[in-house]
């Protein structure tokens, strides 16, 4: 399984994404929402690796740098072929995108680290929906919509989850409530 390091959401933009997630359920299609552990938040991947030891968390830290940092949503973004992953896209700011590259660079000799993480290779986003079979894509996309494009807030948080253990922490910032 992988570790990795995330950024969460302000309350506003999380709720966002529940509501999208809650209308592709509604809609009878996959979505994040059918998710119902604690841990489940709307979130932005900064790093993944195979290991990433907890040792590090302080240098994370360090390396995100002050909270909030602005970010903004974007539209609808698809990955892969026959069973697609949904996603809200995330507007590359400078701030976002030196964060990034601070992470990237402080964890980078971790084990297992993928090429789409690096800077310059990383698509930085929101998944709404995985495993969305092909014929129920345009469904999905209309479905989960993009009438809020360009909704800006901030991420106020960095937590850390293990894939293995299933379990969460924060290395920086306060989270807004959990909503399973």
């Amino acid at each position: 399984m992988v570790q990795s390091v995330e950024v969460v959401l302000d309350d506003e933009l999380d709720s966002a994404v529940r509501a999208q997630w809650a209308r592709l359920r509604e809609a009878g299609l996959d979505s994040q929402g059918r998710i119902r552990a604690e841990t489940n938040r709307p979130h932005v991947t900064l790093f993944v690796a195979q290991a990433v030891p907890s040792e590090l968390d302080e240098t994370i830290r360090a390396a995100v740098g002050p909270l909030p940092v602005p970010i903004r949503l974007g539209g609808i973004v698809v990955f892969g072929s026959r069973r697609v992953t949904l996603a809200r896209a995330v507007v590359p700011s400078a701030d976002l995108l030196a964060v990034h590259a601070r992470v990237y660079d402080a964890l980078r000799g971790c084990p297992g680290v993928p090429e789409h993480i690096r800077p310059g290779d990383w698509t930085p986003h929101v998944t709404l929906a995985r495993r969305v079979p092909a014929h129920d894509l345009g469904r999905a996309v209309v479905t989960a919509g993009t009438r809020h494009a360009g909704e800006s807030g901030s991420v106020t948080a960095v937590r850390r989850w293990d894939g293995t253990a299933k379990r969460e922490w924060f290395v920086a910032g306060m989270p807004g409530p959990a909503r399973a």
